[in-house]
C-alpha cells in the first residue's frame, strides 16, 4: 500500500528516516554428506547465494557469514554474528544439519533468529532422484529438531518453510525482517512527552519506565516553556515558509482566521525546533491553560504543526497519549501511516463505526486534500484556532491499540476493516467510516472488551499478519478482534 495519496511526501520529506535494519545470514548443511554426494554442496551453495541476493535486494544491511558444515564452523559463525550486532539472524537450512550447529548462534547473538527451509522447487522428481538429489530437498528434516532444541534452550522459535522462489514464503520472510526493523526502531527511539496528563483519563496514564521496559528507547520530558521560548524566537520568514507549505497541502476553510493560521504556523516552527533540539521520534502533549494565557494558546495552536510532523514520520498526538503515539510510530514505519483515533458514533443503518479525533492527523493517508477548519472551541477542553479535517483513504485499514494489563504487561490490540464513503461530521475532525464486517455495536463491545484505551492508531492496509510477527519478536501478546 502506497502512502501519500495527496502528495505530501513530495512536499514534506521524512524528518526521521528509518534506521536500516541489520540482518545476519548463515546457511548450512551436514558436512558428512559432501564426500558421499559430490554434487550436493555446490547445489546447496547456489541456493544459499540466491537467498543472499534476494535478501540483499531489500533496504537493509546484510551480514552474510557464509556456509557452515559442522559445529566448529557454527561456533565461528556465531561469534561473527555476535560481533556484528544484528537485529535479526536468518539461518538457511539447506538440508539436514544438527541442532548443535545452530543453537550456539541463537544463544550468543542476542537477536531474534529466523530459520528458513526453502527447498529448490515445488516438489522432487521422484522417478529420477537419487539420495544426493533428495537431500537438497531435506531442509524440513531438521526443523522439528531445531524447535525442540530451541525450546529446551529457552530460545524463541520461528520458521518459514517453502520453496526457493515461492513468493508466499518470501512475503513471510520479509515480514519477519520488517518486525526486526520495528524492534530496532523502538529500541533507538526518543519519545517526547510535553505538558501533563489530561485530568481524569486513567487509561491514558503511562509509566515511562514501562515504555522503556517493553520497547527500549528513551523518554524525554519536555516543558511547555521549552516550546514557548522557541516560539518567541521564530522569524517572520519561517512563518511564511510554513504558511506556503500549508496552502499547498490543505484546503483552507472560510472559518479559518488569518491570525489563528499565522499563530499555528509560528507554533509549528517552534515544534520543528523542539524535535531537532531533543532529537524526538514521537511526541505526546497536553496543556489545559486558562483565560487565553500563553500556554493555553500554545496548546490550541499545536494541531497544524503536529500534523505536519506526523506526515514527516514524527507521530505527534494530543491528550498526552504516549502509548498511541508509539502505536502510530509502528504503523508509520510499516508504511501504513497511522492517525490518532477514537470512537465518535455508531451508524447502524450503514453498518459502520465512525471514528476520528480533533487533533493531529497523518496527512499522508488522507482521502484527498485535507481541510483546515477554524474552531472556536475543542470538545472537552478550552482553546481555539485551526484543526485538521479529513477521512482516511477509502479501502482496507487496520486499527491498532497499545494497552497495559493489570500485571503491568503491555498488550497489542488490532482489527481489520474497510473505510467506506458516507456522511461525515464537518467539525474539524479526522472522521472515517469503518466497516468491520459485523454489527457496529457488537464490534464496539468486542473491541472495548479487550481493555484497549479509548485512543488508538488507524492505518491503511490490512496489517494483522505483519503485527503478529512484530508482537512475537517484541514478546507482546496481540489480541485480534
Amino acid at each position: 500500500m502506497t502512502l501519500n495519496p495527496v502528495g505530501t511526501s513530495r512536499l514534506i520529506p521524512a524528518r526521521r528516516p528509518n534506521k536500516r535494519v541489520k540482518v545476519g545470514l548463515v546457511a548450512g548443511g551436514l558436512g558428512t554428506y559432501w564426500p558421499q554426494f559430490p554434487n550436493l554442496l555446490p547445489q546447496l551453495k547456489e541456493s544459499a547465494q540466491y537467498v543472499s541476493e534476494r535478501i540483499s535486494a531489500l533496504d537493509l544491511e546484510l551480514v552474510d557469514v557464509g556456509f557452515i558444515s559442522d559445529a566448529q564452523e557454527g561456533a565461528i559463525a556465531a561469534e561473527k554474528l555476535r560481533e556484528a550486532g544484528c537485529d535479526l539472524i536468518i539461518t538457511f537450512l539447506t538440508t539436514y544439519m544438527t541442532s548443535s550447529m545452530i543453537v550456539p548462534i541463537a544463544q550468543r547473538s542476542n537477536a531474534p533468529v529466523l530459520l528458513i527451509n526453502l527447498q529448490p522447487s515445488e516438489q522432487m522428481d521422484h522417478d529420477s532422484f537419487d539420495t544426493g538429489a533428495w537431500l537438497a530437498y531435506c531442509g524440513a528434516c531438521p526443523l522439528p529438531e531445531m524447535a525442540n532444541a530451541f525450546e529446551r534452550a529457552g530460545v524463541p522459535f520461528r520458521s518459514v518453510s517453502g520453496f526457493l522462489k515461492e513468493e508466499r514464503a518470501w512475503e513471510k520472510i520479509t515480514s519477519w525482517i520488517q518486525a526486526a526493523s520495528i524492534r530496532s526502531i523502538l529500541q533507538n527511539s526518543r519519545h517526547g512527552i510535553m505538558g501533563h496528563l489530561y485530568p481524569g483519563m486513567l487509561d491514558v496514564s503511562t509509566d515511562m519506565t514501562m515504555v522503556t521496559t517493553h520497547f527500549g528507547g528513551h523518554m524525554e520530558v519536555i516543558e511547555f516553556d521549552d516550546l514557548r521560548v522557541r516560539v518567541e524566537k521564530v522569524s517572520p520568514e519561517e512563518v511564511t515558509r510554513i504558511l506556503k507549505l500549508t496552502r499547498e497541502i490543505f484546503d483552507i476553510h472560510e472559518t479559518v482566521r488569518e491570525s489563528d493560521l499565522e499563530w499555528a504556523a509560528k507554533v509549528a516552527v517552534g515544534l520543528e525546533q523542539i524535535v531537532e533540539d531533543f532529537d524526538i521520534t514521537s511526541l505526546a502533549y497536553y496543556h489545559r491553560g486558562l483565560d487565553d494565557e500563553i500556554h493555553e494558546r500554545l496548546g490550541a495552536g499545536l494541531i497544524l504543526g503536529c500534523s505536519l510532523l506526523t506526515a514527516q514520520g514524527v507521530p505527534a498526538v494530543g491528550e498526552y497519549e504516549l502509548r498511541t503515539s508509539i502505536g502510530m510510530l509502528m504503523l508509520d514505519r510499516m508504511g501504513a501511516g497511522g492517525s490518532f483515533t477514537e470512537f465518535q458514533a455508531l451508524n447502524f443503518n450503514s453498518g459502520v463505526v465512525e471514528m476520528g479525533h480533533d487533533g493531529p492527523a497523518h496527512l499522508a493517508i488522507s482521502n484527498g486534500r485535507p481541510i483546515l477548519r477554524g474552531l472556536g472551541v475543542y470538545h472537552g477542553k478550552r482553546g481555539a484556532g485551526v484543526s485538521v479535517e479529513f477521512d482516511v483513504a477509502h479501502g482496507p485499514v487496520t486499527v491498532f491499540g497499545v494497552t497495559q494489563r493489570r500485571n503491568g504487561k503491555y498488550q497489542f490490540v488490532a482489527s481489520e476493516g474497510v473505510v467506506v464513503d458516507g456522511p461525515r461530521l464537518r467539525i474539524g475532525n479526522t472522521t472515517s467510516l469503518v466497516d468491520f464486517g459485523k454489527n457496529p455495536g457488537q464490534w464496539c463491545d468486542d473491541w472495548s472488551a479487550t481493555g484497549v484505551p479509548h485512543h488508538w492508531a488507524l492505518g491503511i492496509g490490512h496489517r494483522v499478519s505483519e503485527l503478529k510477527a512484530i508482537s512475537e519478536i517484541l514478546d507482546i501478546e496481540l489480541i485480534v478482534v
